[in-house]
């Protein structure tokens, strides 16, 4: 009987020994093989909501808004002087765009904000039918004629291009005794309609994070305008910022850092192809961006400055490469991310050099020379994608 007790005893023990083993190897944590990566890729992230998207979009904002008080000033007091300012403003907003155009992913394309305020080329026969209808003209003198424009018009009448057509005349400011009163009605309009959607962009990235309360509530109470992700309860910041989590729509912190490389290419291509090459090869000789203002190089230099910052981790003077996808790549494969600088600052350097302007010159070999460095970068970027799923 003694000699089974101890038996029965050892064995219980050793069974507990057994059970006690599992129990830390249970609790001990496995070490996550891409923990670094996603620590790594959470920091890009972040910096590229707070750094890079949310001041491109308060600064576009803030100019559009700027544009509106030119306009109605200009209106209220027809002199030269008052062109030219609305002029630099609208010149300083339509900068903030396009830089912005690396990420029109988000709050831009799911709430149609860009073919909004950025279709072209115009509808110049459009625009003459609204200005002769007299009707249309006391709608866009109404305290909400914003909401009518935006509402009323199609979106080759609404913009940035229909202002720019307004103001500018072939490169410079239009003489103030070619803008009649009734285009100046139509142009405070559209801008009104212009702000709002650039407040939309601001408040769906941003939140309550650096927007005045007022503004939201302008975006969110007064215009109803929608702002968060499949009306959900995450703004396009917050949902990127909370990749991997439950909510978000980003599965994984690589899905969020190959979105935000996606956006840079798609920019990429579309300048290349789209907005160089519609032109100079006769596809479509009218698809020429700010043809009024002659800026349509300067656009396009911005377009790769997006990418730059993107990329470099935040717009100029707020920029920290070390929470960049730069920074990532110079570890993860050097060559690669050296490539990719190159060829970023060889598609700035290579459209800077195009024959200006764009409009009279889109078949010169410029063009296409611009055309090769935006496909280079198209490729890089490609690479760039694909090494962080590794």
């Amino acid at each position: 009987m003694k000699k089974f007790y101890s038996k029965f005893v050892f064995a219980s023990m050793a069974a507990v020994m057994v059970l006690g083993l599992a129990s830390c190897q249970e609790d001990t944590p496995v070490d996550d093989p891409d923990a670094e990566k996603n620590e790594a890729f959470e920091a890009i992230a972040n910096q590229f909501v707070d750094y890079t998207v949310i001041p491109t979009y308060k600064a576009l904002a803030d100019y559009s808004e700027e544009l509106v008080a030119d306009l109605k000033a200009l209106k209220a007091n027809k002199t030269q002087a008052n062109v030219e300012t609305a002029c630099s403003d609208f010149l300083e907003a339509r900068e903030w765009w396009e830089k912005s155009e690396a990420f029109l992913f988000g709050a831009a394309s799911d709430f149609g904000i860009d073919p909004h305020i950025d279709s072209w080329p115009l509808d110049l026969d459009g625009l003459k039918d609204e200005l002769s209808n007299a009707k249309h003209i006391e709608a866009m003198e109404a305290e909400d004629a914003d909401v009518w424009a935006g509402a009323k018009l199609g979106p080759e009448l609404l913009g940035f291009h229909g202002i720019e057509y307004i103001i500018f005349k072939d490169g410079e400011a239009k003489p103030v005794d070619e803008i009649s009163d009734d285009e100046l009605t139509y142009a405070v309009a559209v801008a009104g309609d212009l702000r709002n959607k650039c407040f939309q962009l601001q408040v769906s990235w941003a939140g309550d994070a650096t927007n005045p309360s007022s503004r939201i509530s302008t975006v969110e109470d007064d215009l109803e305008l929608n702002t968060t992700v499949a009306g959900g309860d995450y703004y396009y910041g917050d949902n990127m910022k909370n990749a991997s989590q439950a909510g978000s729509t980003y599965s994984s912190w690589t899905t969020a850092a190959q979105a935000i490389v996606d956006g840079c290419m798609t920019i990429a291509d579309e300048v290349g192809t789209q907005k160089i090459g519609q032109a100079y090869k006769g596809d479509d000789v009218n698809y020429i961006e700010s043809p009024y203002s002659h800026m349509s190089i300067v656009d396009f230099g911005d377009n790769m400055k997006s990418i730059q910052n993107v990329y470099m981790g935040g717009i100029e003077g707020s920029r920290d490469e070390s929470k960049s996808l730069h920074a990532y790549l110079q570890t993860a494969n050097a060559d690669l991310d050296a490539r990719c600088v190159a060829a970023i600052e060889n598609a700035i350097e290579k459209i800077a050099a195009m024959k200006a302007p764009f409009v009279l010159n889109y078949t010169d070999p410029s063009c296409g020379t611009a055309m090769e460095a935006c496909a280079d970068l198209v490729d890089v970027l490609t690479e760039v994608k694909n090494e962080l799923a590794k």
